[in-house]
């Protein structure tokens, strides 16, 4: 059974990849000592876990023999988080994440990107400064870069624009928006989870040492069709103020992935939007419809 250390395990994406991979493989989990649990239940007991603010991470690396590390965790630089804050946990930790991984050996470094230009935010441009280093380190280990569009799903936070207009519109608040005409690819989270499962069941076939797949429907439409859409299945009266808000500076207007390299490994997206959007608002409605959220998206 082959080992797989994860980071950003007891995030939205990282907790349903630790929940799919428990028991296919090994699992070893870094968090920190204040990291919230409750979107891993139970599974936390079957996992090895690390608290990275009370064990070196050199220490962890001497301790195991670890075949994969799946890198998840990341910082989108909202609310309250700094510059130094976004650069710590989108640069400098996968960059000690990957000089540890280089010294003992690790076969392969799997990398989460994003879809969005470089300098579309400071997110953005420090997960491209990652990439860059992980590019020229690929001779010494194996990279796989997955670049991700914009997933959603249960158990997500009000940071994710989809949660967040849903608990919105179920609370009948109006929305202040940009003009919505910039295009985006919404995959549903069970598939992006299926698609790092494809990846790692398949990862010994491929022999470059550097190798990215993008992980979309492969279909974009416009936010305000996919707002129109919501506000329907939610039953909402709320006003979407289209124009409200400005687009942010270098706002990236369509964004559209290639899956064709995933399919060849037997990957493709099950769940249609609106079967997703639907199990997203059901969930709200029963556990988080009830919690605040800000006045603007």
């Amino acid at each position: 059974m082959k080992t797989l250390l994860i980071t950003g395990g007891t995030g939205f994406l990282g907790s349903h990849l630790v929940k799919r991979l428990t028991g296919a493989y090994k699992v070893v989990l870094l968090k920190r000592s204040f990291s919230k649990t409750g979107r891993l239940g139970d599974i936390l007991n079957h996992v090895q876990w690390y608290n990275l603010d009370e064990i070196d991470l050199a220490e962890i690396f001497s301790k195991n023999t670890f075949d994969v590390i799946l890198h998840t965790a990341t910082n989108y630089g909202r609310e309250a988080d700094s510059l130094p804050q976004v650069l710590e946990t989108n640069l400098l930790f996968p960059l000690k994440l990957l000089e540890n991984g280089m010294r003992v050996h690790v076969p392969l470094f799997i990398n989460t990107d994003t879809v969005l230009g470089k300098y579309t935010t400071p997110y953005s441009l420090s997960k491209k400064q990652f990439l860059e280093w992980l590019a020229y380190y690929n001779q010494e280990i194996k990279i796989i870069n997955v670049k991700l569009e914009h997933f959603y799903g249960p158990m997500d936070d009000e940071h994710n624009f989809v949660t967040r207009a849903i608990r919105k519109l179920l609370r009948n608040e109006d929305l202040d928006l940009t003009p919505c005409d910039q295009k985006r690819d919404f995959i549903y989270i069970s598939d992006v989870v299926n698609a790092y499962a494809a990846i790692l069941e398949h990862a010994s076939q491929i022999q470059q040492p550097f190798m990215e797949f993008e992980v979309g429907t492969g279909v974009s439409l416009p936010l305000k069709d996919l707002l129109f859409r919501m506000r329907t299945l939610c039953g909402s009266t709320s006003r979407l103020n289209f124009g409200a808000l400005p687009y942010r500076k270098n706002e990236m207007m369509d964004s559209l992935v290639n899956i064709s390299t995933l399919a060849q490994y037997h990957w493709s997206p099950r769940v249609s939007l609106e079967e997703g959007l639907c199990q997203t608002i059901q969930y709200e409605k029963e556990v988080l419809c009830q919690t605040p959220g800000k006045s603007d998206i």
